[in-house]
């Protein structure tokens, strides 16, 4: 079979390996489609924490079955996996946060991913179509991580939610966020990418704050109480530590992006606030479950975000492309 291997940070290579065996309580999987996100390219240009090379990257994934003995599945059945392995026995696993397992094991990060013609994976896993077309699965795990995100953040309805980051990752959360019943602000330095939250989503602020004066401006939107719920979905430093003022009293603070150095703010700033900071890492199985659901009952279109095309053997050329701003890519998805 044909696999991708991520060589050195900017380099792909295609190579060929024999097609697994799945072992006892595993399934053999043909991937149909992977999506491309921010964990790839960043991995791709050397700066995903949590990340070796040589390594196959691809988590976003479509398949087919090709063997299997996991129950209630069945050979040529579409499905999509959640590609986070855990142990299922340390403090996190056993309190139902096998999300940040502490042996935790992510595919296409921690071990070799989707990018190649067959895989194996643990039935545990596995995760049913219910009717989604291919494109659709191969969705589902970004938009779990901005499901999960709004879960940690416990959105209500009502609350002025700013999600920093137009993204991906971004545009899931802020999805989530107004199916949660919040009021969106959605912030970028790109105006494109705001443009699309506009029209695409229905999110009706936005705020550039390169352009713009940001405090001014969510005071405005929000008469004078800032958001309650801040989401950072950009993995950038300067924008972490730059969205602290912008956090109402009271209100919550979600770091889903991830950089890798340390960040700083003010204490007294956030101390008077009596504010809430907490991370969100991957998701869990009632957050597949949620954005399955959610994508049934036509409260959300995914497909809306893939901008590019490629087949898996145009990748190798077309991946560093994708690391432009300039050529609009939102999603690039790849059919096998």
């Amino acid at each position: 079979m044909k696999q991708l291997v991520c060589t050195t940070p900017h380099q792909f290579t295609y190579t060929e390996a024999a097609i697994p065996v799945p072992n006892v309580g595993e399934t053999l999987l043909k991937i149909e489609r992977i999506g491309i996100c921010g964990t790839d390219l960043h991995a791709y240009e050397g700066t995903q924490p949590f990340f070796n090379y040589p390594a196959i990257l691809g988590h976003e994934l479509a398949a087919t079955i090709v063997e299997t003995n996991a129950k209630g599945f069945e050979v040529g059945e579409a499905v999509t996996l959640i590609p986070y392995f855990n142990c299922g026995t340390c403090i996190a696993c056993k309190t139902g946060k096998e999300n940040c397992c502490v042996s935790i094991r992510v595919f296409g990060v921690h071990i070799h991913g989707g990018m190649r013609e067959y895989v194996t994976v643990p039935d545990a896993a596995l995760v049913k179509s219910r009717g989604l077309g291919l494109d659709q699965l191969a969705l589902v795990e970004p938009l779990a991580i901005g499901a999960h995100g709004v879960r940690r953040a416990g959105v209500q309805p009502g609350e002025f939610v700013l999600v920093v980051g137009a993204g991906p990752i971004g545009l899931g959360t802020m999805e989530f966020a107004r199916i949660a019943g919040a009021q969106v602000i959605a912030m970028d330095i790109n105006d494109a990418r705001l443009a699309f939250c506009s029209q695409n989503l229905g999110v009706h602020h936005t705020i550039n704050p390169i352009k713009e004066d940001a405090i001014q401006q969510l005071k405005a939107i929000t008469n004078g109480d800032m958001p309650t719920v801040i989401i950072d979905a950009t993995g950038s430093l300067a924008a972490i530590q730059g969205a602290f003022p912008y956090l109402a009293h009271g209100g919550r603070y979600v770091l889903v992006g991830l950089q890798k150095g340390d960040i700083s703010f003010s204490h007294p700033e956030f101390h008077k606030r009596e504010a809430t900071l907490m991370s969100s890492r991957n998701a869990n199985k009632i957050d597949f479950d949620h954005v399955v659901d959610s994508m049934l009952a036509g409260h959300i279109s995914p497909t809306n975000y893939i901008t590019h095309r490629v087949t898996f053997d145009q990748v190798a050329d077309q991946f560093e492309s994708w690391l432009d701003p300039a050529t609009g890519v939102i999603k690039a998805m790849i059919s096998c």
